[in-house]
């Protein structure tokens, strides 16, 4: 495309020069005919391959139905989803928005609100957000620093130190906020030791334990919910990424044994809950069983395993489909020779690469992921 066409667009992102027209499964075309296989997902957002069927019924289903219609009513689709978010975590409510920074922003008012308190506890290194209030508890000074001044009464810990967490909550704190693993900061993950040390923190000083699971949830590191694996529920939880394999959608979903704090006229999203987005989400929650979880657990340590063993590979980390491997060169140089070769691979650092291909994809893609990335690698 020329580059008078792309002037429109406002440059707040360091767009690579290829123009994607059709994805099926985990393959996406460019507008020359050229096809590449897509280990980035939308950044972990298409979560069930481009185009899947199930999830698009759903949503050309509604959509001749209908489209929108605002909070003031009830629809459908969207007490359906609730209801399944419920029964997977186990008793909750929901409040849909549009994006993962809309659902940490409800989250900040619902933890302030319920608490009574104004403090906010996240992690060193974390990101939740672009928004001015998410951007607030995102641990990664570089992306704050052209925007300060942010929110006050925001402290960092450091991730899996239990004693750094413990200095940084008080009497004072709202909530502690932290992501199971952390995907933008390089894909690292939280212990459980430390996840339980949060909830006994939360529990002993009143705070509240939210956990940003934009990235993580929907079966991304194999269990519906990362924190599953940990064992550690927490009060209220942030959904969006793949919820609706690549529909707008966000959610901030609320533990029943949580304070409501929130009430009538407290918040709101004009397009939250949309009926079209909903609807494409039920059907993801009804896709992501237990078998293509387990499928997700096995695959995904299986693929861990294969990119330690590449050439220029230094360390490997993560859970089920949410990797990052450790390379001996800048990361981008990676990402470009892997599109050369027909292959989608992201970053999460200067030397990390992220891998979040969707949850349905075949062996032999995966195979051949591996042999194409071995080649950029080289």
């Amino acid at each position: 495309m020329s580059t008078a066409l792309r002037e429109p667009v406002l440059r707040t992102y360091a767009r690579q020069d290829v123009t994607f027209v059709r994805g099926e499964g985990s393959w996406l075309w460019d507008d020359a005919g050229r096809r590449y296989l897509d280990l980035v997902g939308g950044i972990a957002v298409v979560g069930l391959g481009h185009g899947h069927p199930a999830v698009r019924a759903a949503a050309h289903a509604q959509l001749d139905e209908l489209w929108h219609v605002s909070n003031l009513y009830w629809t459908k689709p969207m007490e359906a989803l609730a209801q399944r978010l419920s029964d997977r975590f186990g008793g909750a409510s929901a409040f849909f928005c549009n994006s993962g920074a809309e659902a940490i922003e409800a989250a900040l008012k619902w933890a302030r609100k319920a608490s009574g308190r104004p403090g906010i506890v996240a992690l060193e290194n974390s990101f939740h957000g672009r928004t001015l209030g998410a951007l607030s508890v995102t641990g990664q000074p570089a992306k704050r620093a052209a925007f300060e001044p942010l929110l006050p009464a925001v402290g960092f810990a450091r991730l899996n130190e239990p004693d750094s967490l413990a200095a940084a909550v008080g009497p004072d704190t709202a909530c502690i906020l932290v992501e199971p693993v952390q995907g933008e900061g390089g894909v690292h993950v939280a212990e459980p030791h430390f996840l339980a040390a949060a909830r006994d923190l939360g529990d002993e000083h009143g705070a509240l334990l939210v956990f940003d699971e934009v990235q993580t949830g929907v079966g991304r590191t194999g269990t519906f919910f990362a924190w599953e694996e940990a064992g550690v529920r927490p009060d209220a939880l942030t959904l969006a990424k793949g919820l609706a394999n690549g529909l707008p959608v966000g959610c901030l979903l609320v533990g029943d044994s949580a304070p409501t704090g929130l009430e009538p006229g407290d918040h709101a999203s004009t397009f939250g809950g949309n009926p079209v987005a909903c609807a494409a989400a039920c059907a993801v929650c009804d896709v992501v069983d237990d078998v293509l979880l387990a499928r997700v657990r096995a695959h995904g340590a299986a693929l861990a395993r294969q990119l330690a063993t590449l050439p220029g590979v230094t360390a490997v980390r993560g859970r089920g489909f949410l990797l990052a491997a450790e390379v001996e060169r800048p990361a981008g140089e990676v990402v470009d020779a892997a599109r050369e070769r027909g292959l989608l691979v992201g970053t999460a650092g200067e030397r990390t690469l992220r891998l979040t291909p969707a949850l349905t994809m075949g062996d032999d893609e995966l195979e051949q992921a591996l042999v194409l990335l071995a080649e950029a690698l080289r």
